[in-house]
């Protein structure tokens, strides 16, 4: 499977995936994944920013509103076409094209800085991606990323519960399998039932990578690694939004920044 194909499955969730997070279903992005994200970020007021794979844009913006002249690229039409929508009805001065992220469509040197949310271990040319963020980066520019955690979002993995249904450990297996395009079906679990009647799940590709594989991948193209965190909910979190109790247990999310040499 190639960053072709893979394109093709997005398209295929763009519109249901929207719909549902604007909604406010994707509850691990908007409580503890972006907030996160966000609070690791430099400041990146009156800098060029790339959002690669930007989906429906709702982190782009968030960007934006850091004052930060955003670019923002999905190799997804439709979700493109939805990112444009919501530019239109809410103009916030986001640059959205549809581009994929082993082939940014950029000179080098474009951009001060470089993100990704969620979306580099959608692809499956990951080397290719990091090569891509670098050559499009000026010199002393970073990325920063944010993936599933390859220790605990594993091929095998269960939520051990106590009798009050409380997540206490996490059983997980098959770390060192490198999938390649294994289609995982599901929805936002935070969706209602009758929210969710009638809807196709997502397809969404599978590429597990290992940790040391991740850090590899960052170091080929000459990045200088940065910063390192693993977010947990705090229990003001947890009280507002009681899903993000298993994330107390273990890290879920595995965000990572880089520099490019100046």
């Amino acid at each position: 499977m190639d960053h072709v194909e893979v394109g093709r499955y997005w398209d295929g969730n763009a519109a249901t995936w929207t719909a549902l997070a604007r909604a406010g279903y994707d509850v691990y992005r908007d409580y503890l994944n972006t907030p996160a994200f966000l609070e690791m970020l430099p400041d990146v007021d009156g800098l060029a920013g790339l959002d690669i794979g930007c989906g429906e844009g709702h982190n782009t913006r968030m960007l934006a509103g850091r004052g930060a002249k955003m670019t923002g690229v999905d190799i997804s039409g439709v979700f493109i076409e939805q990112a444009i929508a919501r530019e239109r009805e809410e103009p916030v001065g986001v640059d959205y094209q549809v581009a994929s992220a082993v082939e940014l469509p950029f000179a080098a040197g474009s951009f001060d800085f470089a993100t990704g949310f969620m979306s580099f271990m959608d692809i499956p040319e990951t080397d290719r991606v990091l090569a891509e963020a670098y050559r499009v980066l000026r010199p002393g520019g970073f990325l920063q990323f944010s993936i599933e955690h390859p220790c605990y979002c594993t091929p095998h993995r269960r939520n051990l519960r106590d009798e009050h249904g409380v997540t206490y450990a996490l059983e997980v297996g098959g770390y060192f399998d490198q999938t390649d395009g294994e289609i995982s079906e599901w929805l936002f679990g935070a969706a209602p039932a009758e929210v969710k009647a009638g809807l196709a799940k997502f397809k969404v590709p599978k590429f597990m990578r290992t940790v040391s594989s991740w850090l590899n991948l960052i170091i080929q193209p000459g990045f200088v690694l940065e910063e390192v965190r693993e977010p947990r909910p705090s229990d003001e979190t947890v009280a507002a939004c009681a899903d993000m109790q298993d994330a107390q247990v273990v890290a879920y999310f595995l965000h990572m920044r880089a520099r490019k040499s100046a």
